[in-house]
């Protein structure tokens, strides 16, 4: 069988300002030169695109040659890289074929021991790191009570075959009073169980969309819908978020001129940047859908984590005449991201449309796992109110140490969610993510958010972990930033847009 090969064209792109010193980049504005050789370079940035899962594990690279024009650099250059890669086991070559993606044995894939950095390998022992690619918590106090009473459950479904592709209805109707509860009466058989809200998504990909047809995203967005979207052979059409907002204009022009019958929006504090999707904006977002005859997926993930005294809104499909607004939702960024439960909410017809494909994909959610989330959304208002407490406080504990340590950085607050989006003044995102582990701290690039190679100005900064580790996080993030940019950074351009 044939090997799937990244063209030399798509791998740049998606290496972005993969070394300080690229022509047009700031090192070369300012007269300063990356300390790292560019192969070293070269090759811990090919190694982020392989954790990030941008360079999937069994594809093969480019050819040296096609590598190194596309990349306007030395074949000896692209040589070395790949010799550090397969050095350290981020490569795999066999005589006669092609260098091949993989992982390193020593690479623990429970997350919890997180990657290296190539420098780090080569130079330094290990540091102790703190890792700032992800947004999520860890359990609440209750989630050991919530698996408790889910083992004293079981005993009724034991007697049965246990897979329910549907969901069991006992969730379904507490999820259906929730959202009735919030303004959008729904019944239990809108709601479909699923395996987290990026398993949901992925369903209505299936069904939704087709090879080559458009999807619109806002710009940033998350990076696995960015993924699950180019998974099924679709393509991401970004509309890029204003500092205050979404560009509805924007969104009804790009979905008029691509013919999207599509668009995955995140209204609810948003991820990265944290913000919030007005009542009028929301009412427009659902005409737009009917004026377009475009389904838009709207992503509830973090909808319970406001954080400030905005008003709570009600959900997109509450404007919606029909079935142009499908949600889906999860509870792992309420309670927690082991517990993999998630729902869609849409019209009947559309339900049995996923239940069709979700057969091809897997049988259904965990009984245990759809238990304790009953469980958890009956105490959710007790278990909600301490997650935002702890968040608020790890939010400005976070402010306070960028302002002390990092005060040029532009950061937008955002309305709630578990993550900040900074602007640098420069565009380092992907050299900075490369030798931050160096210096102690793991981050995901700010292109991780985009298309295209967009956001090397930009980091994402969750605020999930302690307040202790997140101050340390920082001084680190500090280090890393200081050794890329020795001098005074070159000043920032007017904040227009994402």
């Amino acid at each position: 069988m044939a090997i799937r090969v990244i063209g030399a064209a798509s791998l740049t792109r998606d290496l972005g300002r993969w070394r300080q010193d690229e022509p047009g980049g700031t090192a070369a504005d300012s007269g300063r030169r990356s300390s790292r050789p560019a192969y070293v370079a070269l090759a811990e940035s090919v190694r982020l695109l392989i954790h990030d899962g941008r360079a999937p594990l069994g594809v093969a690279l480019p050819s040296e040659r096609d590598l190194a024009t596309s990349l306007n650099v030395s074949r000896t250059t692209v040589t070395s890289a790949y010799a550090l890669l397969r050095e350290h086991g981020y490569l795999i070559s066999r005589q006669g074929s092609r260098s091949t993606v993989a992982l390193p044995p020593t690479v623990v894939h429970d997350g919890t021991k997180p990657a290296r950095s190539l420098l780090a390998m080569m130079a330094q022992p290990e540091l102790p790191t703190i890792d700032m690619t992800y947004a999520a918590m860890s359990a609440p106090v209750e989630m050991m009570e919530a698996y408790t009473t889910a083992l004293q459950g079981l005993p009724t479904y034991l007697s049965t075959h246990g897979m329910d592709p549907v969901g069991m209805l006992m969730l379904r109707e507490a999820l259906a009073r929730r959202f009735t509860e919030r303004g959008l009466p729904t019944e239990p058989d809108q709601i479909l169980v699923t395996l987290g809200a990026q398993h949901g998504l992925r369903l209505l990909l299936n069904v939704l969309t087709a090879p080559a047809e458009r999807v619109l995203i806002d710009h940033p967005s998350y990076p696995n819908a960015i993924e699950a979207i180019r998974d099924v052979g679709a393509r991401p059409v970004p509309v890029p978020l204003r500092p205050d907002g979404w560009d509805l204009d924007g969104i009804r022009s790009a979905a008029r001129q691509t013919a999207a019958s599509v668009a995955y929006l995140v209204p609810d504090y948003h991820n990265p940047t944290g913000l919030l999707l007005p009542a009028e904006g929301r009412a427009e977002l659902a005409a737009i859908a009917r004026e377009t005859r475009m389904t838009v997926i709207v992503d509830e993930s973090m909808v319970d984590l406001h954080l400030t005294d905005h008003e709570i809104m009600p959900p997109v499909a509450s404007f919606a005449r029909g079935s142009e607004i499908v949600t889906i939702g999860s509870a792992s960024k309420s309670f927690w991201g082991g517990l993999r439960v998630g729902w869609v909410r849409a019209n009947q017809s559309l339900i049995t449309k996923l239940l069709g494909t979700r057969s091809t994909m897997d049988l259904g959610t965990p009984v245990m796992d759809q238990l304790a989330t009953v469980h958890l959304l009956q105490h959710a208002d007790q278990i909600l109110t301490v997650r935002r407490e702890q968040l608020r406080s790890r939010k400005a504990a976070l402010l306070d140490a960028l302002a002390e340590e990092l005060p040029d950085w532009r950061v937008s607050p955002g309305a709630g969610g578990m993550s900040l989006w900074a602007q640098l003044p420069a565009p380092v995102s992907s050299a900075l993510a490369a030798t931050a582990p160096n210096h102690g701290v793991l981050l995901a690039a700010g292109p991780r958010f985009g298309v295209q190679g967009a956001f090397e100005r930009f980091l994402r900064l969750p605020f999930t972990h302690e307040e202790p580790d997140i101050r340390v996080a920082v001084k680190s993030l500090a280090a890393a930033y200081a050794s890329l940019t020795p001098h005074a950074a070159e000043p920032l351009a007017p904040l227009t847009c994402y």
